[in-house]
């Protein structure tokens, strides 16, 4: 099997090709704080350009949302995140793995999903810290624009 252009030549994917991120989508990061992992948001934003933040009026590709326990209510985060979506847009919600300060339970995470009206459709490990659940709106969920 060969290397694809975002892949090393050994065939690893890199971080960017785990989160489906290409060049020219726009990404919206939600959550930002000192303890996010830099070096997955330095392959993002390789690959990417800039992350634009919550306050962004573009539609967006993909939303990047670092989430922590005691972070407020997920529920309401998720549906922002939803608000300036493609139809066809995935929000990544970016959790600390168990064991780690600020863990959520697995349950809460699908919980939150289901009401927002999101379907969780894999999970990466995003990092020594964080672990990535991909989260798209469920078909006929997200009003069109």
């Amino acid at each position: 099997m060969s290397a694809t252009a975002g892949q090393a030549a050994d065939g690893v994917r890199s971080l960017a090709d785990r989160f489906g991120i290409e060049p020219g989508m726009v990404v919206m990061e939600m959550g930002y704080d000192e303890d996010v992992d830099h070096d997955l948001r330095d392959a993002l934003t390789d690959r990417c350009g800039e992350l634009v933040d919550e306050d962004t009026d573009e539609v967006v590709d993909a939303v990047l949302v670092w989430y922590r326990d005691g972070d407020g209510d997920l529920f309401e985060l998720l549906v922002d995140a939803l608000g300036p979506l493609a139809d066809n847009g995935v929000v990544w919600l970016l959790t600390p793995k168990a064991g780690r300060q600020g863990h959520v339970e697995p349950s809460e995470v699908a919980e939150s999903a289901q009401t927002a009206g999101l379907q969780q459709t894999s999970t990466v490990n995003a990092g020594r810290d964080w672990s990535g659940a991909r989260l798209v709106p469920r078909r006929g969920s997200k009003s069109k624009k």
